[in-house]
């Protein structure tokens, strides 16, 4: 009677031990890194944009227009391609004039949208949202 019990036992341990760790209709999954997530905007812009207008949107004051509230970036299409071009010479913005160098932000264009609509959608801005397909757009016009 011991052996059966022994062997019953013995057979309960083998079909514990085989099937630890493994959970029906979970799939296995592999060695492979996930592919890395886009940066969202508020990355972008403080990646690429926070050093001249400040996290708070501000700007630094004659020398750095902001982007809070700003009456400047009124027109999307033109906004788009100063982040893409850059910009150099006299502005005036919320009625103050500035006169400095914007370089070409090096953003594709999920970036640029990104970071448009976090500005857009920040600071003041009313929330306008920017896509891809405009980025593209607006690029192919730059050329």
């Amino acid at each position: 009677m011991k052996k059966g019990y022994l062997a019953a036992a013995f057979a309960v341990c083998i079909i514990l031990l085989s099937s630890c760790g493994s959970n029906p209709g979970q799939t296995e999954t592999s060695n492979v890194p996930a592919a890395p997530s886009k940066p969202t905007g508020d990355v972008i812009y403080k990646r690429s944009c926070v050093s001249c207008h400040q996290s708070n949107g501000e700007g630094l004051p004659n020398v750095y227009p902001p982007l809070a509230k700003s009456d400047f970036i009124t027109d999307k299409e033109k906004t788009i391609g100063q982040v893409i071009k850059g910009y150099t010479g006299e502005m005036v913005v919320n009625g103050k004039k500035y006169n400095s160098t914007m370089p070409a932000q090096q953003l594709n264009d999920d970036e640029v949208a990104a970071v448009l609509t976090y500005v857009y959608s920040n600071f003041g801005n009313g929330g306008t949202s920017v896509t891809a397909g405009e980025v593209t757009a607006a690029r192919a016009k730059l050329q």
